[in-house]
């Protein structure tokens, strides 16, 4: 890319030589500061179109550096990169405060250092302080389990991959399953990724810190992941009992942020997901056609009657609807009293590879038939959310 300028802040020689070579194999102009008050003064005088900067460094470090070019600019807000010394969640978040717009850790390999440059360059310049404000849908769905292995969490994926990939929509998925959360197996994610510990731990979350804290999947949603072990999860449980309007934020962003807010939770009825219940927009419970689901669906009706939500507001969604289980859905609404909202086929062996091989349907095979009965249903959410946006608000 000949004529962009790569600002490279490293007192290390050594990897002062790597990067100046691998970046000018791959046509960029570079310059070099070995401190960084250097870097300050370089960024400022040179005005690189993106700057790598390592964490520990004498005179000032990393952090530092990066506040202080952060609170210098105007207009034009160069990419900032993080070269760190061990993967560790705390540091990464630490950066991402300090204006940081991503990080590596080192030793990396030059492919994926060249790799997030791109992408960052992709994305172009914004203006200090401001990113995309475009206006979206901001709807809030949550997929309740009326049961273990109902398949909540296949459907909550791929209807997020269905949102963002085939209709094109900004869509977010939270993993709210606190202790045991499976998006990051599912997904192949690592531990080392911010999850909801860092967003509830943030005194001052905004949009771009949220946006920074969420992980990109390949599909193009990204993901706001459980934490990393149960003993974590406590911290959340925790901060939203002594603050719960720490989750009402975090929601509210997401809603700005996104056409689509998405959140897999557990079966639990508890405090947490009793606020995530309240500040929905709907609630899509999932469902099989079998007589200990049906007894569990019952009842799940039943306590959001008495929590006082609108019968609209709770809508059934039947998974493996064509499965022979002696109960068809009919009977299933006779035995419920209600008719079934959302129905997705039967493809079992389709669905539990694709998560055995940590890429979904959606990505790998959404022509398939499961695949087309799963774009349905996103394609319904997105009408009933286009209409909701455009219905006159309650007097």
């Amino acid at each position: 890319m000949p004529g962009t300028k790569v600002l490279v802040v490293d007192d290390d020689l050594n990897i002062q030589r790597v990067l100046v070579f691998a970046l000018k194999q791959e046509g960029y102009d570079v310059i070099v500061a070995s401190d960084g008050a250097a870097g300050v003064e370089m960024a400022r005088d040179a005005q690189p179109d993106l700057i790598l900067m390592d964490v520990a460094m004498p005179k000032l470090d990393g952090y530092a550096a990066t506040q202080q070019i952060r609170a210098a600019e105007q207009g034009r807000r160069v990419p900032i990169i993080m070269l760190t010394a061990e993967a560790d969640v705390g540091q990464r978040v630490k950066g991402l405060r300090a204006g940081a717009d991503d990080d590596i850790v080192k030793p990396f390999h030059p492919l994926e250092l060249m790799a997030r440059i791109k992408a960052l360059l992709a994305r172009g310049g914004t203006a200090t302080g401001s990113a995309d404000e475009t206006p979206t849908l901001g709807r809030l769905g949550l997929f309740y389990p009326a049961k273990g292995g109902v398949g909540n969490t296949t459907i909550a994926i791929n209807t997020a991959i269905a949102l963002s990939r085939e209709l094109k929509r900004k869509t977010a998925l939270i993993d709210a399953n606190l202790q045991f959360g499976d998006l990051r197996v599912f997904l192949d994610l690592g531990l080392d990724t911010a999850s909801m510990v860092n967003a509830v731990s943030e005194t001052d979350l905004d949009a771009d810190l949220l946006r920074k804290l969420m992980v990109r999947h390949r599909s193009g949603m990204d993901l706001l992941l459980a934490p990393p072990s149960p003993e974590s999860a406590d911290i959340v449980v925790e901060r939203q009992r002594l603050a719960p309007a720490v989750v009402t934020n975090i929601l509210a962003l997401a809603r700005r942020i996104y056409d689509f807010t998405l959140v897999d939770m557990s079966q639990a009825i508890d405090d947490f997901n009793l606020q995530l219940f309240d500040e929905s927009d709907v609630i899509f419970v999932v469902m099989t056609a079998d007589l200990s689901c049906l007894k569990n669906v019952r009842l799940v009706l039943e306590t959001m009657d008495s929590l006082g939500y609108e019968k609209s507001k709770v809508q059934l969604v039947l998974n493996r609807s064509n499965a022979y289980t002696g109960i068809n859905v009919s009977n299933a609404e006779s035995a419920l009293g209600r008719k079934i909202d959302y129905q997705i086929i039967n493809e079992y062996r389709a669905a539990i590879s694709a998560l055995n091989s940590g890429e979904p349907f959606m990505s790998s095979r959404p022509e398939q038939p499961l695949g087309k009965s799963v774009l349905a249903f996103a394609t319904a959410l997105e009408k009933d959310a286009i209409a909701a946006a455009s219905a006159p608000p309650d007097r």
